[in-house]
């Protein structure tokens, strides 16, 4: 007897064939968007290198906060930018900082409709635009960062809110804050570790968004982008520490230790589509050479395919309410 012809188009044939057989669904409550709130503005402010993307006033912050809610989108990450800096970034620690007092905007503002994150790292907040406090020599200092990180945590978590994330690749970072959170009583404060941080080329329109003053690398810290394995190593070394939740930055060019990671463990995995892969987007769509909404869809699909459940994406209130209109 012949065998069946077998067609696998028969299952892409239509819309609503293709939606009810996909096999990867990117949800707007896995999307978390980066706002950016600058000391002193009057007004918002465009990042020229990233379309879109704003430096906001405090008030235009809360407003982003609600129209984010609205989106569905599941979280707000929250980055400050000082009107000054000092050598050791005290500004980040300072209860009436810009990121502190923006944490306590936002929660005032949209409660629990949302998950509240923080950068934790001191780089928006010394002058040498350094993730660590430096040696005489101009070297990061480890464990003198921590303890700074561990201030910075506990101001995060008196201001309100529900997630902090370590992202300067300190060793130790995750442990430092955990035991700082929790000694002063924040238990139920949620640590996002940016476990696989790449020194990567492409955060260079994110350091125009931050006014970062950094002179050099981070190379000394950061990951090589050659290595896989170590991201395995710092990835369980998060975990023991008390990582809540793991994530990998950049994310396309490194879908393959997203998925690594993924499989190494029983903790969620989020990815940072950073703003160079933002960034790369927008242009080409700008000059007519890309379908920006479907690349947009596209390039979220593929970070969760590869076993990301959270995405930071700049794009998080436009996908949800793209995704929610059109998939």
């Amino acid at each position: 007897m012949p065998y069946p012809e077998i067609r696998p188009r028969r299952l892409r044939r239509s819309t609503a064939l293709r939606r009810l057989v996909a096999e990867t669904r990117v949800d707007p409550a896995e999307l978390v968007v980066p706002l950016f709130v600058k000391e002193g503005l009057t007004e918002p402010r465009a990042v020229a290198s990233l379309p879109g993307v704003l430096q906001h006033t405090r008030e235009s912050l809360r407003k982003a906060a609600v129209a984010a809610v609205q989106a569905g989108v599941g979280g707000i990450m929250l980055f400050g930018v000082p009107a000054t800096r000092d050598e050791r970034g005290s500004g980040g620690a300072d209860p009436n900082g810009i990121l502190n007092a923006a944490i306590r905007d936002v929660v005032s503002e949209v409660g629990d409709a949302t998950v509240v994150m923080s950068d934790l790292c001191l780089d928006e907040f010394t002058s040498h635009g350094h993730c660590g406090l430096l040696t005489p020599d101009g070297s990061v200092a480890n464990d003198a960062t921590l303890a700074a990180y561990a201030e910075m945590a506990v101001a995060q978590a008196e201001a309100g809110v529900h997630v902090v994330g370590p992202s300067g690749m300190m060793d130790g970072q995750v442990g430092a804050v955990r035991q700082a959170l929790d000694a002063a009583g924040h238990r139920d404060v949620t640590i996002l570790a940016y476990t696989a941080k790449y020194a990567s080329a492409f955060y260079g329109p994110f350091r125009d968004a931050v006014e970062s003053t950094l002179d050099g690398d981070r190379r000394t810290y950061q990951q090589d982008p050659a290595n896989l394995r170590e991201s395995l190593r710092e990835v369980a070394l998060d975990v023991a520490e008390g990582a809540d939740i793991v994530m990998v930055k950049p994310a396309l060019p490194y879908l393959d230790v997203v998925a690594a990671v993924r499989a190494a463990v029983d903790v969620p995995v989020a990815a940072y589509q950073v703003s160079g892969e933002y960034a790369m987007v927008e242009a080409a769509a700008a000059n007519g050479w890309i379908d920006r909404e479907r690349v947009m869809v596209e390039t979220l699909t593929s970070i969760r395919r590869a076993g990301a459940q959270i995405i930071l994406t700049y794009w998080a209130v436009e996908a949800a309410q793209l995704l929610r209109e059109r998939y």
